[in-house]
């Protein structure tokens, strides 16, 4: 039962889905928390949802200048949901992105263990890195034991969040903390996410301008598309007092590719784009992910409701229905825009 939530992030896509279902679907009281460096208002109002408009409360600001324990001695929530984060994987200085991921997590950590708040929080698939123990040679899902190698400094903070996490639990066993290894999540209202923004919606924009989508050559690499109702179900199941604490992934668990991507985008807005192809610039690829759930089924008594292929498309009539009031991310740097989208594991922004 979910009474008072504070929601980390809670203005960015996952936070903002997260946020008003916890209000709307459970009645509780909400409070955001969230700097607005990659967020937006409209994501809590949005506009397909005119008649259930945001009712919680919101403190703009970083969550390393918010005095945590403090905060959540005062507003007493139930749960603590931490979707913020630094998530685009182009980020170059590793000292930022370190410090704005790890030290507020931290931090949390030690406020949910003395305050017995239950705290569910987003990692990533990025944790897993390039290689997975050779799930990508072999194509086959990606368990959590498989994780440890990340190739980017934003997998490295997540994994060294983890690292805490374990270290928290080993210690405090009693204590409600649940990591959720997010892969590639899509759905509506990502459109400020800008070169962040899934391929599901990236491509969706694409067609929709009237434009052959753009992927590496041959279009067969493939990734656990993830829809972002499925995220916010499992997030709160992750919350629930019968989940066990650990950390698990949380995906579709299917791999779908991109060609498979635009054929579903076709079918579903009604058009005939062919792909257009273009060399794969990067030395090093990561091109399959897929999560393995036997875990995460077992752990938060959770499992997929959403079908990827119907999700695609109801992803796409939203933007549709939106007239696209998003920018098409196209312009004379094309390849390098595009291959930078395509290269990293998780393309979230919380």
């Amino acid at each position: 039962m979910i009474q008072r939530a504070i929601v980390t992030g809670g203005a960015g896509f996952v936070g903002a889905h997260l946020a008003r279902k916890v209000q709307i679907d459970h009645g509780a009281e909400v409070l955001v928390v969230d700097d607005f460096r990659t967020g937006t208002f409209a994501n809590l109002n949005p506009d397909e949802a005119p008649a259930e408009p945001f009712t919680g409360d919101l403190i703009a600001t970083s969550l390393n200048d918010v005095d945590l324990s403090s905060l959540v001695a005062k507003f007493q929530p139930d749960v603590i949901f931490h979707e913020a984060s630094i998530t685009d994987t182009t980020v170059e200085d590793e000292a930022t992105m370190l410090r704005d991921n790890v030290d507020p997590f931290r931090t949390l950590l030690d406020v949910a263990v003395k305050q017995h708040v239950r705290l569910v929080w987003a990692s990533s698939a990025a944790t897993y890195g390039r290689t997975a123990s050779g799930a990508v040679e072999h194509r086959r899902p990606f368990r959590e034991a498989d994780a440890g190698n990340p190739a980017n400094v934003y997998g490295f903070s997540k994994w060294v969040m983890e690292n805490l996490h374990r270290r928290t639990l080993a210690t405090h066993p009693e204590a409600h903390i649940v990591g959720l290894r997010y892969f590639n999540v899509f759905g509506p209202r990502e459109g400020h996410k800008g070169t962040m923004a899934s391929m599901v919606h990236q491509l969706a924009v694409q067609m929709l301008h009237g434009r052959n989508p753009r992927i590496f050559y041959d279009g067969e690499q493939a990734r656990d598309q993830v829809p972002v109702w499925d995220v916010v179900d499992a997030t709160i199941a992750a919350s629930d007092e019968a989940a066990v604490s650990g950390i698990y992934n949380l995906g579709s668990g299917t791999a779908t590719t991109f060609n498979q991507i635009i054929d579903a985008l076709n079918e579903a807005l009604g058009t005939d784009h062919a792909p257009d192809y273009f060399d794969n610039p990067y030395t090093f690829y990561q091109d399959f992910t897929c999560a393995e759930l036997t875990a995460t089924e077992s752990g938060i008594h959770w499992r997929p409701h959403h079908d990827v292929r119907t999700a695609i498309a109801r992803t796409a009539m939203a933007l549709a229905e939106s007239g696209i009031r998003v920018s098409l991310f196209i312009d004379p740097v094309a390849e390098q825009v595009q291959a930078s989208q395509l290269d990293g594991v998780d393309m979230i922004e919380l």
